[in-house]
């Protein structure tokens, strides 16, 4: 009774916040980056509680659960990432557009902003599809009698709704709470479970013991198959972007990096131990569910209610960001600027919903593709990661990159992908040969062709001017 009640008072609260934002929304800035007003301490969590979803609950857990500690490959790829990304906050929020496709056009051309945009799309609505997956899996959990198919169907109509009514600004005070709640339970929760499983040699007996070597069962080229991709997708993520945009200024970007730094080591970390942990206590056909059932059955039951309540609400709002960029870069990217030049903020925001809508039942029609959910998030990231990344990160890092190059990496990391996936051409990762065309195309067209005229790399590497006060 009591995780019934846990899981309604969230989705009461997140109803709230939507229902109160909604009110205020004003213009397609407010939907859009909310108003550029975040400060540090709410996009922290924000930035947070939008990595941390399915990808690391039900993913991370189903790695885990399979080959112990070595799962922690798979986060280590988004650590690795926020050494980049620290480089690279302050100048996002100079830029201070709406999407990496504003970024891809700015750099290069149109061209590069539309195929961003695909890529985009591919990415994020499969990213979305398992978080409803994952949604589906806690309904069954609390709610025996709804099957998992049932539950999916629920929380996609929740989020999609929950999506369309308020945008960017509907969840980031709300994420303020859930990063901070999950954060807490789960430093209490994982020692709890390590003494009701009988303690380290508890654990130790229990499980083989590749699950406690740093690779595991796994090869040093499948290990890398889950951090390069990871790494990948955090740092040229639209969502984090968006967050930068979000922020009030470059200070609050940079400081909201470092605090999502300590964060995210401390919580993807103790989040692979608790599965570990719960591996030992508990079997299940269902991997995937791991953490979900140890929250469950391994837990005092206010403990586990609030822990099950958070693992929801960050599915909720994952699912909330992954589908929210996706039909950002279609209304920003493609509708306002090549459908409708002179659309009304009224008319954008009414396009907004609708494309979200649109963008969520595709989808959910994709959630019945991928039954495991760690091969459709690797698969979600390798599309991002090698379609988009590389040109992304050339924007700031690289001067001599040209439009050519960065046009022929999208394509070939985007065609790779999909074609390694759709057609099992190999057991090879896609990530190798699609993120080493992607690479050695940007890298190869740029130098062979002309080299980008001066002002449209500048903005990219200039430091801004400091403000001086004026003299009398």
């Amino acid at each position: 009774m009591i995780y019934a009640v846990v899981i309604i008072a969230v989705v009461v609260a997140l109803a709230g916040v939507t229902l109160w934002k909604t009110l205020a929304l004003k213009n397609r800035t407010d939907f859009l980056v909310a108003g550029r007003k975040l400060p540090w301490t709410v996009l922290v969590f924000t930035l947070l509680s939008s990595w941390i979803g399915a990808g690391s609950l039900f993913a991370g857990g189903e790695n885990a659960y399979r080959n112990g500690f070595a799962a922690l490959w798979q986060p280590a790829g988004g650590w690795l990432g926020l050494v980049v990304i620290a480089f690279i906050a302050g100048r996002a929020r100079r830029f201070a557009q709406f999407t990496v496709p504003d970024l891809l056009e700015k750099r290069y051309n149109a061209t590069a902003r539309v195929l961003g945009t695909i890529a985009i799309v591919i990415s994020y609505t499969v990213i979305t599809s398992y978080q409803f997956k994952g949604g589906g899996d806690i309904m069954h959990m609390i709610f025996p009698d709804m099957d998992r198919t049932t539950g999916m169907y629920i929380v996609a109509l929740f989020v999609i709704v929950f999506t369309a009514a308020a945008g960017t600004a509907s969840v980031a005070y709300m994420y303020l709470v859930i990063g901070a709640l999950v954060t807490v339970i789960v430093v209490i929760a994982v020692p709890l479970v390590l003494s009701s499983a009988g303690g380290w040699s508890g654990v130790r007996a229990s499980l083989p013991e590749t699950h406690f070597q740093v690779l595991g069962n796994l090869s040093l080229s499948q290990a890398l198959g889950f951090t390069i991709p990871t790494m990948l997708l955090l740092v040229g993520n639209q969502g984090m972007y968006q967050k930068f945009f979000s922020a009030r200024s470059e200070r609050d970007a940079k400081l909201a990096v470092g605090g999502w730094i300590v964060g995210t080591l401390l919580l993807e970390a103790l989040l692979i131990a608790l599965a570990v942990i719960g591996s030992a206590k508990f079997k299940t056909e269902a991997p995937r569910e791991i953490i979900p059932i140890t929250a469950r059955l391994g837990l005092p039951t206010i403990i586990g209610a609030i822990l099950l309540g958070g693992i929801f609400a960050k599915i909720i709002s994952t699912a909330n960001n992954y589908l929210f960029s996706p039909a950002t870069n279609l209304i920003h990217d493609v509708y306002e600027r090549f459908i409708d030049r002179n659309a009304s903020d009224r008319r954008s925001l009414i396009v907004s919903r609708i494309i979200v809508v649109a963008l969520g039942m595709f989808a959910l029609l994709q959630a019945s593709h991928f039954e495991s959910i760690l091969r459709a998030a690797l698969y979600a990231y390798t599309v991002y990661g090698a379609a988009v990344t590389p040109a992304v990160l050339a924007v700031f890092f690289w001067r001599r990159t040209t439009t050519a190059g960065a046009i022929s990496s999208i394509l070939l990391g985007t065609i790779i992908t999909v074609a390694w996936n759709l057609f099992e051409i190999s057991t090879l990762d896609a990530i190798y040969p699609a993120l080493g065309a992607s690479v050695a195309s940007l890298i190869l067209v740029s130098l062979l062709t002309p080299a980008p005229p001066p002002e449209r790399v500048a903005p990219f590497f200039s430091e801004p001017v400091p403000f001086q006060h004026e003299t009398h």
